[in-house]
């Protein structure tokens, strides 16, 4: 199809890590099918009146390590003029979050935001995963700590983490003899007025965490990220080290569960963490992993997501 025009919303470009950063990706792919490219960070976005503006540079990417990007220069935009908007900045999934989903509702689908702004605040990654409870493994999410109390009673070993954090920033394990859980609850809660996720501890971590990818609802690609020595948690920010899987029945049993909500709620690109037969994430702002699954596996994923992204496009023209 003829070029279009695609604005990025993310996180500074200075920042990024160009061999692994699935953003970074998506850029690269679509400058290669013919598209134009324009950067900008959600603080430059406003709403004025009805009209949903930003100020834009145009770039171009290439993957090279110290000048892999080139701006243009600044310009302020109407987003409705825009194509498609990638909406890619990284969590805390706060407030902030929330309300850039809700200025990006005003020019989408004309303008085809993925992933869908409105489904994105209404499933972050670790509430949307509670519609699927015969998946998940024993979770608890409260502010409440009897509640949390009788929990860690009741399975001993658990894990404890920020209901919208990213990256396995504060994820703790509290193994049956720890006597911290009362102390690291008085620091969340001093901290922040939202509740806690708590899941029971999944020895089967320890051999990885699978990061499934779904383009559209379907999977499409996948790697397993397997925790660093001495440190409970398998995300590739906090030292996960990912290798090359291949999907087992209950995985892709998982995966036909939830794919047909996913696609339904104008989900195109999600990531789903699995460890051993439970559901635990359905990332949903940011998820990563196509470089990954494309060095391992050969597949390019991103090259998958441009082609649902067009036929979107091609269906709304």
């Amino acid at each position: 199809m003829a070029g279009l025009k695609v604005a990025v919303q993310m996180d500074p470009l200075h920042s990024i890590d160009i061999t692994g950063d699935s953003t970074f990706a998506l850029m690269l792919e679509a400058q290669s099918r013919g598209h134009a490219l324009w950067h900008y960070e959600v603080h430059h976005m406003w709403l004025n009146g009805a009209r949903l503006l930003a100020r834009v540079q145009p770039v171009t990417v290439q993957a090279v390590h110290g000048a892999h990007y080139q701006f243009g220069p600044e310009t302020t935009v109407d987003l409705s003029e825009m194509d498609v908007v990638l909406m890619r900045q990284d969590p805390p999934f706060d407030m902030a979050y929330i309300t850039a989903t809700h200025l990006l509702e005003h020019i989408h689908p004309k303008t085809l935001v993925v992933n869908n702004p409105a489904a994105v605040r209404n499933a972050p990654e670790k509430l949307l995963v509670t519609h699927f409870p015969d998946l998940m493994p024993p979770t608890l999410i409260s502010w409440d700590r009897g509640a949390i109390k009788e929990f860690r009673s009741l399975h001993q070993d658990i894990i404890v983490k920020p209901l919208f954090g990213n990256g396995g920033i504060g994820v703790f394990r509290i193994k049956p003899d720890d006597e911290n859980l009362g102390s690291l609850l008085d620091m969340f809660f001093a901290a922040s007025r939202e509740p806690l996720m708590i899941q029971r501890y999944e020895p089967a971590v320890r051999l990885g965490d699978k990061r499934i990818i779904l383009i559209d609802g379907e999977p499409l690609g996948a790697i397993n990220r397997v925790p660093a020595a001495g440190d409970s948690r398998s995300n590739m920010h906090a030292g996960g080290r990912p290798e090359p899987t291949v999907l087992t029945d209950r995985e892709r049993e998982i995966c036909a569960a939830i794919g047909p909500v996913l696609k339904e709620q104008g989900l195109l690109f999600t990531g789903i963490d699995v460890i051993g037969d439970y559901l635990t994430e359905i990332n949903v702002t940011s998820p990563t992993g196509l470089q990954q699954v494309l060095r391992f596996d050969g597949v390019n994923l991103a090259a998958a997501i441009w082609e649902k992204i067009e036929e979107k496009k091609e269906l709304l023209f």
